[in-house]
């Protein structure tokens, strides 16, 4: 008991309820201003941020009259909840994210691979609620994919997913071999967070390059007819996007302009950990050299983290979506 009351009064004083109580005032007195609503991107932002000082601010008083009327089965199971959020205050922790899987090395294998976590990462979304829509999908030639991008929303989304960026191991018995060898395959899961305007860039129409195109895997007839698909190019950096999966263009020109702040973001974050090294210790982005998870089905069955030393046996129930361990895990390093 005395543990768990001394958990509740960290919490409380981490979650610092006089800070929320001070910016909530601060946002809600801007509010008030005539010119606080001509951008409407940013007001839209500001009243997000809002409506979660607000629920913080709810659950600390709900931990407080916990606490004092010493409901601990209740208090408890908040405080686990709670405390999963004071490892989710990076900047853009609470953001949307774009996860894109793409197949690596080992063939059609790879590519079935990319199929498999495709479907791992979609059912764990709707087992947490998150909406998700394909971003843009490439079909691999036999079998599988050999990338997709999926963007997903709701509370966190980015602080949860950030840490499945990084190569996935497969080692299975290949169903695609006459002989039915052991074969090991490799995905790269690649984790951005949608950001409505990035500090410090400015992406002008004149650097964007749009081109459009027939899209020639979703949207049925319609997306055969007419140039639904887009391609865009930042001219300064040479990056460039897709997508093609909505059946409307307009939709596809947001989805990729999207992808595009993402992948800016990226370039500036790599710019600026690199300069923050040695403060910090060796930046990793998502390349193939930054192998994260193994999920073995033969000889035996074992799915194991490799930063975290989480593991477990039960690797359908992993494939099925039940990745909560791995990611709380992570969170706490």
């Amino acid at each position: 008991m005395e543990g768990l009351k001394e958990r509740a009064r960290i919490l409380i004083g981490r979650l610092n309820k006089e800070e929320k109580k001070k910016k909530i005032s601060e946002i809600e007195a801007e509010s008030f201003d005539s010119n606080f609503w001509k951008d409407n991107i940013r007001a839209a932002e500001k009243m997000k941020e809002l409506a979660a000082l607000h629920k913080e601010l709810e659950d600390i008083q709900k931990i407080e009259s916990l606490l004092e009327s010493e409901k601990l089965e209740e208090l408890e199971k908040l405080i686990k909840e709670l405390e999963k959020y004071l490892y989710l205050g990076g900047v853009y922790d609470k953001n949307n994210a774009i996860l894109t899987i793409h197949a690596g090395q080992g063939g059609v294998d790879a590519q079935d691979w990319a199929s498999m976590l495709f479907r791992m990462y979609m059912r764990f979304f709707e087992r947490r609620g998150w909406r998700h829509e394909v971003l843009n999908e490439a079909p691999g030639e036999e079998a599988g994919l050999k990338s997709v991008s999926i963007l997903a929303e709701g509370e966190f989304v980015y602080g949860y997913l950030k840490g499945e960026q990084g190569t996935h191991r497969l080692v299975r018995l290949s169903p695609f071999n006459a002989d039915k060898l052991r074969h090991t395959s490799f995905a790269l899961v690649e984790v951005l967070p949608v950001i409505e305007k990035i500090e410090g860039l400015d992406i002008r129409e004149e650097d964007l390059d749009w081109e459009f195109y027939r899209a020639s895997s979703h949207g049925g007839q319609n997306v055969q007819k007419v140039s639904s698909a887009v391609r865009l190019k930042h001219i300064p950096t040479g990056i460039t996007v897709t997508s093609q999966a909505e059946r409307y263009q307009i939709q596809n020109r947001e989805n990729a302009l999207k992808l595009l702040k993402a992948k800016l973001w990226v370039l500036q974050e790599e710019k600026r950990k690199k300069e923050e090294e040695d403060l910090k210790g060796v930046y990793k982005p998502a390349s193939w050299g930054n192998q994260i998870r193994s999920y073995v089905l033969h000889p035996y069955q074992l799915v194991k983290d490799l930063r975290t030393k989480v593991e477990t046996g039960n690797i359908e129930q992993v494939l099925d979506g039940n990745i909560d361990e791995f990611i709380e895990a992570e969170l706490k390093e």
